[in-house]
C-alpha cells in the first residue's frame, strides 16, 4: 500500500514538474527566442551584432517602435487595433519641424504642443470607437489616411531640418552628456547597480506578498535564481554600455515607460479593467466596469505614445519628412503579437511587447549587417509573426 501511495506521489510530482516546465516555456518563450537570435547573429556577424556600439545603436534605432508597442499593447488587450500610429508619428514630426525650424518656437513649447496634439488625436479616434461603436480597424484606417495627408499638407512635400541640439538630446545623446552626470565617475555603472538592487527588491517583495496572501509563488530556489539572473544581466549590461559611450538617454525613457505601464497594467484598477474588457466585454460591463470609457482612455493613451514616438523619431533623424513612419504601425502590432499578446484580446504584457520589438529589431539589424536585402527581411519578419501567432493559438488550444 505504501509503495502504491509513493508511486502516486512520485507521479503527481512528475506531472507538477511537467506542468511547471510547460508554463515556463509558454511564459518565457520569446525571451529564449531573443537570446537564441542574438547568439545566432553574433556568430554569423563575427561579433558585430553585440558589440557595445552596435547594441547602443540597436536600441536607439528601435526606440520609437518600442514606444509604439508600449502604447499599442493596451489597444490589443481590449481586442482593438490602431493602424494610424505611423501617420500620427509623421504628422507630429511635421508639426514639430514647422514650429521650430520655420516659426522659431522654443523646444519646450513645441514638445508640449505635440503631446497635446497626440492626446487630441487619441480622443478623436477613441470617441468614434468607444461611443459611436465604429470598429477600431475602420476608424484608425481612416486616421491613417487623414494624418498622412495632413503630414503632406503641412510639409508641402518637403523635408524640414535641422533641429536644434536640445531637441535631439533625448534621441541621440548619452548619460555622460548630461552636465551633472558627466562629473560622476562610472555614472552608467552606478545607475546599473541601482536598477539591479531595485529589481531584486521588487522580485522579493512580490514573492513575499504572494506567500502572505496564500497565492502560489513557486519555490525560494527559483526566486533566488531569477534574482541572480536579473542582477547579473543588469550589471553586465551597464558594464557593456560603458565600453562605448555609456547609457543612452532614450534607454532611460524606455525603462521608465516600461516600469510605469507594467505597474498600471498589473497593479492598478484601470489595468485590471483593460484585461477584463479584452477577456469578456459583456461580463466586464455587467460587473460594473465602464467599458466605453476604458476603451476611450486606451486610445487617448495610444495617441500620446504616438506623439512621443514622433518626437523621438524626428529627433533621431534630425528632420521631418512626408514618408516618415510608413509601416511603423505594422511593426508595433507585430511586436505585441510576437511578445505573446493574443489576437482575441485579454492576454499580453508590456515586457512581452518590448521583447517582441527587440526580436524584430535584432532580426533587422542582424540581417542588415549580413547584407540581406529588404525583400528577404520582410519575408522573414512575416514568417516570424505568423509563427508567433500560431504558437499563441496552439497554447490556447492546450489550456
Amino acid at each position: 500500500m505504501k509503495d502504491v501511495i509513493s508511486a502516486q506521489g512520485a507521479g503527481n510530482e512528475a506531472l507538477i514538474s511537467k506542468a511547471s516546465f510547460v508554463g515556463f516555456v509558454r511564459k518565457y518563450a520569446m525571451f529564449v527566442a531573443l537570446i537564441f537570435i542574438a547568439i545566432l547573429f553574433e556568430f554569423l556577424t563575427d561579433g558585430v551584432l553585440l558589440a557595445p556600439m552596435n547594441v547602443s545603436k540597436l536600441i536607439m534605432q528601435n526606440s520609437y517602435i518600442l514606444i509604439l508597442a508600449v502604447g499599442m499593447l493596451p489597444c490589443i488587450l481590449t481586442g482593438d487595433i490602431d493602424l494610424s500610429v505611423g501617420s500620427v508619428l509623421a504628422v507630429v514630426g511635421a508639426i514639430a519641424a514647422t514650429m521650430i525650424v520655420q516659426q522659431g518656437f522654443s523646444v519646450p513649447v513645441t514638445v508640449a504642443a505635440c503631446l497635446a496634439f497626440g492626446l487630441l488625436v487619441g480622443a478623436w479616434q477613441g470617441f468614434w470607437i468607444a461611443f459611436v461603436r465604429v470598429p477600431s480597424f475602420i476608424v484608425t484606417l481612416a486616421g491613417m489616411l487623414i494624418f498622412r495627408g495632413m503630414t503632406m499638407v503641412i510639409l508641402d512635400g518637403n523635408t524640414l531640418s535641422p533641429f536644434p541640439d536640445s531637441y535631439q538630446f533625448i534621441a541621440q545623446k548619452f548619460l555622460v552628456d548630461i552636465p551633472l552626470f558627466a562629473a560622476i565617475p562610472m555614472s552608467t555603472m552606478i545607475v546599473g547597480v541601482l536598477v539591479a538592487v531595485f529589481a531584486a527588491y521588487m522580485f522579493i517583495h512580490n514573492y513575499n506578498q504572494k506567500v502572505k496572501y496564500g497565492i502560489p509563488a513557486g519555490s525560494r530556489t527559483m526566486l533566488f535564481v531569477k534574482v541572480a539572473v536579473v542582477v547579473a544581466v543588469t550589471i553586465f549590461a551597464a558594464y557593456w554600455f560603458t565600453q562605448f559611450k555609456g547609457l543612452p538617454i532614450i534607454l532611460i525613457l524606455l525603462a521608465a515607460l516600461i516600469a510605469i505601464y507594467s505597474f498600471v497594467c498589473n497593479r492598478m484598477v484601470i489595468g485590471r479593467h483593460i484585461y477584463a474588457l479584452g477577456g469578456n466585454e459583456n461580463a466586464a460591463r455587467l460587473s460594473g466596469i465602464k467599458t466605453k470609457w476604458v476603451r476611450f482612455l486606451v486610445f487617448v493613451n495610444m495617441g500620446l505614445m504616438a506623439a512621443v514616438a514622433g518626437l523621438v523619431f524626428s529627433a533621431r533623424l534630425n528632420c521631418a519628412a512626408p514618408s516618415a513612419g510608413v509601416s511603423f504601425e505594422l511593426d508595433a502590432i507585430a511586436a505585441c503579437y510576437i511578445g505573446g499578446a493574443s489576437a482575441t484580446g485579454g492576454i499580453g504584457t508590456i515586457v512581452g511587447a518590448v521583447v517582441g520589438g527587440l526580436v524584430m529589431g535584432t532580426l533587422n539589424n542582424g540581417m542588415s549587417i549580413l547584407g540581406i536585402g529588404i525583400d528577404w527581411q520582410q519575408m522573414i519578419k512575416g514568417l516570424v509573426l505568423l509563427a508567433a501567432v500560431a504558437f499563441d493559438i496552439y497554447n490556447q488550444s492546450k489550456k
